[in-house]
């Protein structure tokens, strides 16, 4: 094995301060597996994190990737239950409390001191990652490596809408922001029976909405031109929609799903954005609206949309834009922040 290795490196705290480098292949401990990268998705944060946009704090210089799949290339002293050869797609809690209560409940991913690949700890934009063997999952046969590097935002839109947001058949379901997450919601909203998916978003959004509609939403609106607002009173019973979904995260977003809302309905915010509200939250109260916040996933989870994954029950594949080698990384940031994909996945290997 050589003894280093092309990564994308975010170098310091500036735009546009990512680089392909040649960095050290790293070296594991008795409880870690080396993986060889065989997928690794571009997430709507990496693209924050190139542009120096993003809302968290970032540990540079750092290798990017949290969404990633690989070919075990070597195992740690105490590692039992993986061996080398096996494919396995990795979870993204790279650091987490052993100790803390949630962790004890399962809710590692609620932890206040987790810490995350691609951010706080080197991630899978290389040829090689090093992992904690408790993160990893076994890749049903015959799932293909850019399918498997999607099982994290698959995971982030499973957990949203349909552990968080609790969707049931029959329901009127907005989603806004038309982006990988929101889509990924939308078709797992209609997954669980939802009767009518409206995916909300703007002209820039119109390529990703009509591939929406394809993969599972029943409309398509834009919210700067269309009455959205009446359209949701139409397709149900008048009172507005049963659940609604931010995966937009801005302020404007947020105050839209109050006002779509039916009462005793739910909101379920997924999208991240640090700009002020802006706007009364009266119509919460009003309602008696249940606001929901949704963040990452764990192990149940995982397992849960790998087994989608091997049935064919979920294919995310209708969301994949672009498969490249990692020499194309900047390509694929561009495209997806530019809006000429809607989801990215490298080949490092």
């Amino acid at each position: 094995m050589a003894k280093t290795m092309a990564a994308v490196v975010q170098v310091e705290m500036k735009k546009g301060a990512v680089e392909l480098r040649d960095v050290p292949v790293p070296e594991i401990g008795e409880n870690e597996v080396l993986l060889r990268v065989r997928g690794v998705g571009v997430c709507g944060s990496d693209v924050h994190q190139y542009h120096n946009t993003q809302s968290w704090k970032v540990a540079v210089p750092v290798i990017l990737g949290h969404e990633f799949c690989g070919t075990v290339a070597a195992v740690g002293k105490s590692v039992k239950t993986f061996s080398e050869g096996d494919f396995v797609a990795s979870e993204t809690a790279a650091v987490i409390d052993e100790g803390c209560p949630l962790t004890r409940q399962g809710l590692y991913n609620l932890d206040p001191g987790r810490r995350g690949f691609g951010y706080d700890l080197n991630g899978a934009m290389a040829q090689y990652v090093r992992v904690p063997v408790r993160t990893l999952h076994k890749v049903p046969k015959g799932v293909p490596a850019e399918v498997a590097a999607m099982t994290e935002p698959c995971c982030v839109a499973y957990q949203a809408t349909v552990v968080n947001a609790r969707v049931r058949p029959g329901d009127l379901v907005v989603v806004i922001g038309p982006g990988p997450i929101g889509l990924l919601c939308a078709t797992m909203a209609k997954l669980s029976g939802a009767g009518k998916v409206v995916l909300a978003g703007t002209a820039r959004d119109k390529g990703r909405m009509e591939t929406g509609l394809k993969a599972g939403a029943t409309h398509a609106v834009d919210v700067q031109t269309d009455n959205v607002d009446q359209l949701v009173k139409d397709l149900g019973d008048g009172l507005g929609a049963d659940v609604v979904i931010d995966a937009a995260g801005v302020s404007a977003s947020l105050k839209s799903a109050l006002d779509w809302v039916r009462p005793a309905g739910q909101v379920c915010k997924v999208g991240w954005g640090p700009q002020p509200m802006n706007f009364s939250m009266d119509p919460l109260v009003r309602k008696a609206v249940t606001l929901q916040g949704s963040f990452s996933h764990n192990h149940p989870v995982w397992e849960r949309v790998l087994s989608m994954f091997g049935s064919g029950q979920l294919d995310p594949r209708p969301y994949l834009s672009k498969v490249a080698g990692l020499q194309d990384w900047q390509d694929c940031f561009d495209g997806m922040h530019e809006g000429r994909y809607i989801k990215a996945v490298l080949t490092p290997s």
